[in-house]
């Protein structure tokens, strides 16, 4: 929704919220990010999020991903060094 034009509120809070605690997501499946308004949502467009909260906060779309993934493995505890040494044990 932060790419929606009338999206001031949301806008605002991203640009003052530390990048540490945003993660991103697809969202609704009715709820694409411009410029696919209207269209069904999928997990292709997140790039576009990434691009605004970037333009937002004076960044490149590269440190918010790299810095949303982080926030992402600390959020849902993903180790990935764990998750290796399960995909070579299978």
């Amino acid at each position: 929704m932060v790419t929606f034009k009338n999206a001031k509120k949301l806008k605002e809070t991203v640009k003052e919220i530390p990048l540490e605690s945003i993660v991103l997501e697809t969202d609704c499946p009715y709820l694409a990010p411009e410029p696919f308004r209207g269209k069904r949502n999928c997990s292709l467009y997140i790039s576009y999020v990434a691009e605004k909260i970037a333009e937002l906060k004076g960044i490149s779309a590269e440190e918010v991903i790299r810095q949303t993934e982080e926030n992402e493995k600390q959020l849902y505890q993903i180790n990935e060094s764990r998750l290796l040494k399960e995909q070579v044990i299978e």
